[in-house]
């Protein structure tokens, strides 16, 4: 039996308001394993994409979270922490 904490979790979120469509996730428990965006800023998406491996949810949403791009109210790392939360809920992760 695979404990609740352990169970790998594969989520694709549909972003909204930002140059990149969507975000492919593999966690495993609340731990990110890996990231991958669709379009945006290439380079700086799999600078974060990287960075964040390893990392958990809770840590990755106070670092990230609230992040704007330019004059929009959002940006790829702000929808990034929109997509973790999505996923804590769904999954009833305790953070």
């Amino acid at each position: 039996m695979v404990e609740k904490d352990q169970r790998i979790i594969r989520y694709t979120y549909k972003t909204q308001g930002t140059c990149s469509t969507h975000i492919e996730l593999e966690l495993e428990g609340d731990t990110i394993k890996e990231v991958a965006f669709w379009n945006g800023c290439n380079g700086n998406l799999q600078g974060i994409s990287r960075l964040v491996k390893g990392m958990k949810i809770s840590e990755v949403v106070a670092r990230l979270g609230g992040i704007r791009c330019g004059s929009r109210i959002t940006s790829c790392p702000d929808q990034f922490t929109k997509a973790l939360l999505e996923i804590a809920d769904e999954y009833s992760l305790d953070l």
